[in-house]
């Protein structure tokens, strides 16, 4: 219901954030990068290379701040989640209608960047309809946690450090912009760490038709995906249970 006095301003930033970052890095950086020829693209426009990561890791940050910001405001500044156990509602209920709420707002951003991935013909196959379900387990990933960080914490003063230190360089050196066989030996086992990386090798494979080349592997990225998602969730389960009932 709060949603509905929002969505018109988030759905018109939905549209156009991707456009930006396709115009600009896709088909503006993306004109120089094609004209040498790089066998690490195999044969790929650079846009094309591009808009799966941009897909999985716009809805990262996504999920990455629905998880921080309202979840406090709800715990520390408004108690609007105070007063929701206070009626038959459990605290762990308010923890799970989060996680479904931030699943569902993922899901949107996700398929509208999807829609305007598919306008650029940015996607070389039809099964980037799945690749929407990854991209929004790869948010999860990151907003189940951070959620049970958050449920520890009461003022937002370390969320600059989380967002500049964890999401942004993630962002910057998980695949997005390029290969990560370009980074240097040492830091490529970091990027490996990441689940980001997890999620945009798998929509990248997705969108570009090359699922079937190595299954197994994608299907072993999912499940890393998921794991990360489940822990973090029973982890936001218990910290939001904790703050709630404790104080």
């Amino acid at each position: 219901m709060q949603y509905r006095r929002t969505f018109r301003a988030s759905l018109f930033g939905s549209f156009g954030i991707p456009a930006l970052f396709l115009t600009a890095m896709g088909l503006g950086l993306g004109g120089y990068v094609d004209r040498s020829a790089d066998a690490v693209l195999q044969g790929v426009s650079y846009l094309q290379f591009l808009a799966p990561g941009l897909l999985a890791s716009s809805v990262m940050q996504t999920g990455s701040f629905e998880a921080t910001f309202p979840i406090l405001g709800g715990l520390q500044w408004n108690k609007i989640f105070h007063a929701m156990v206070a009626t038959p509602l459990r605290a762990r209920d308010v923890a799970i209608g989060n996680i479904l709420w931030i699943a569902l707002r993922l899901t949107l951003v996700g398929s509208i960047f999807a829609l305007v991935i598919v306008a650029f013909g940015a996607s070389r196959s039809p099964l980037i309809v799945l690749a929407v379900p990854v991209a929004v387990l790869t948010g999860l990933a990151f907003a189940t946690p951070i959620m049970a960080f958050t449920a520890t914490q009461r003022t937002p003063d370390r969320f600059a450090a989380l967002f500049r230190f964890g999401t942004t360089p993630l962002f910057l050196f998980s695949g997005t912009f390029f290969p990560i066989e370009s980074l240097p030996s040492f830091l490529q086992p970091v990027a490996w760490l990441s689940p980001l990386w997890h999620g945009v090798a798998v929509c990248r494979a997705l969108m570009l038709g090359t699922i079937g080349n190595e299954p197994v592997l994608a299907v072993i990225h999912i499940g890393i995906l998921a794991a990360i998602a489940t822990v973090g969730a029973v982890l936001a389960v218990r910290t939001i249970d904790g703050r709630l009932v404790k104080g």
